[in-house]
């Protein structure tokens, strides 16, 4: 298995190096990296056999490397390269499911069922917790411009951004117990920035 990781992780480079457009200001290959180091901490606090540790992480791995094709609908291309790949290399049917179900459990609205799930769903929204979260919500905001002809004025992204702060929550524990404390305090310096 720590082959085949290996040979994700380097996969997962080379194609997202060689594919993504630079015009991906959020989720580019940093993102990708985040949310795969997101994922061991998370991963640390919760009890996961060899398996569901391998499938998490391969799932974090290839969850955004549908971008290369399309913005709307990324997690199906994210599914079929992962599928793909873990076909050639001869992983058995229900480890590429179990890795499939990852992947898309990140689609908005998250709906994770599995603790896999819910840990990457929750290492996706890592970003929410760090104390330069401004600079991940104006990345994000130029590629909505971009791709989905999002145009927002300040105010209307500030509320926008508020709203979605207040109204996302963690699925895992660790998310719950610390991720939030985190989060809440980037909502408390928007309200005092912004007097909401």
């Amino acid at each position: 298995m720590d082959n085949l990781l290996q040979s994700v992780r380097d996969y997962v480079i080379l194609f997202l190096t060689e594919n993504l457009t630079q015009q991906l200001t959020f989720h580019n290959i940093t993102h990708t990296y985040e949310v795969v180091s997101a994922t061991r901490e998370i991963a640390k606090e919760n009890k996961l056999s060899d398996e569901d540790f391998y499938a998490l992480e391969i799932s974090a791995w290839f969850h955004d490397c549908g971008y290369a094709f399309t913005y709307k609908g990324h997690e199906d291309e994210s599914k079929r390269i992962a599928k793909n790949f873990l076909e050639n290399s001869n992983c058995d049917a229900f480890f590429i499911d179990k890795v499939l179900k990852c992947i898309d459990s990140t689609k908005y609205p998250q709906n994770p069922t599995s603790e896999i799930d819910k840990i990457l769903c929750d290492a996706d929204m890592f970003h929410l917790t760090k104390t330069n979260y401004h600079q991940y919500e104006k990345a994000l905001r130029l590629e909505f411009e971009k791709f989905l002809g999002l145009i927002f004025t300040d105010e209307e992204w500030q509320m926008k951004n508020h709203i979605f702060l207040q109204h996302q929550h963690y699925f895992t524990s660790y998310g719950q117990d610390v991720l939030e404390k985190f989060k809440d305090v980037n909502i408390q310096l928007m309200n005092s920035s912004n007097k909401f």
